[in-house]
């Protein structure tokens, strides 16, 4: 099986998916949710595989979201089927009978930040750094953020983190309870190792049913990202977006004043 924008590598009972494109940050495009979705397919499909690991290439971020150029593009025509795209991976990630351990190696923000709460686990490197982003740039994550995060973080952590768009270190992540454990960056691979072998021991039936009742009642959340899917779709293309994604590519603060009523 070949791939463009992951690495993917099964090992004893171990899938390892890595986001390849350190060039950018590992932000996804098209290409990138189309591969992702296939490895995790392919992790799920595979009975010698226990457990999944997640990470991205490099050693500066594990995914800062979307692509700024595939997102720019984006019209009412060409969202719904991105919008598609993010729901198929996220549901995948969700359903697959088998624990995701997201190995947070740098910034984990935006659309990677949906990406690791849509994980099981989470075990980030003392330099990682975590975040929403989407009011930075007119955008919003209701990918999986606003329906998932306050059952993780609480609700009031919840909306401080997606209203201002802060940044937050490793050691505060793993306060909020958005990461389980936080380990010196050479050492994060040797600590999801031992994890996923911890795993390894333990009975996959077991680890299958605790998974899909952990899942309950976040999968009655499902409507709510069906609604989110249908609120991108009006998002894409507009004024608001343009400015927040042109400021990100031109290295400038956003000016939305514009769009308030003086």
């Amino acid at each position: 099986m070949k791939f463009q924008d992951v690495l993917f590598e099964k090992k004893a009972g171990v899938a390892k998916i890595t986001i390849n494109r350190p060039e950018v940050l590992n932000v996804f495009r098209w290409e990138t949710l189309d591969d992702l979705t296939r490895a995790f397919n392919d992790a799920d499909n595979d009975d010698s595989i226990g457990v999944v690991v997640i990470t991205g290439a490099g050693d500066k971020a594990f995914c800062v979201g979307g692509d700024i150029a595939a997102m720019r593009e984006l019209d009412k025509k060409s969202g719904p089927k991105w919008n598609k795209k993010l729901l198929t991976l996220s549901n995948l990630m969700r359903s697959m009978g088998k624990p995701i351990i997201a190995a947070i190696n740098g910034y984990c923000i935006g659309g990677g930040n949906e990406i690791n709460v849509f994980c099981d686990l989470t075990i980030a490197s003392d330099r990682a750094q975590f975040g929403q982003a989407g009011t930075k740039v007119g955008a919003c994550p209701i990918w999986g953020c606003t329906q998932l995060l306050p059952g993780i973080v609480g609700e009031k952590k919840a909306r401080e983190m997606i209203y201002l768009s802060n940044l937050y270190s490793a050691e505060e992540a793993e306060r909020m309870g958005l990461v389980n454990k936080v380990v010196p960056h050479e050492k994060l691979f040797l600590e999801v190792e031992e994890w996923c072998q911890r795993i390894l021991e333990m009975s996959p039936q077991s680890i299958r049913m605790a998974k899909l009742s952990l899942n309950f009642e976040t999968d009655m959340l499902y409507p709510s990202m069906n609604h989110g899917a249908a609120l991108l779709n009006s998002l894409w293309g507009t004024e608001q977006l343009q400015e927040g994604l042109s400021a990100v590519k031109e290295k400038r603060k956003a000016d939305f004043s514009k769009f308030r009523l003086s």
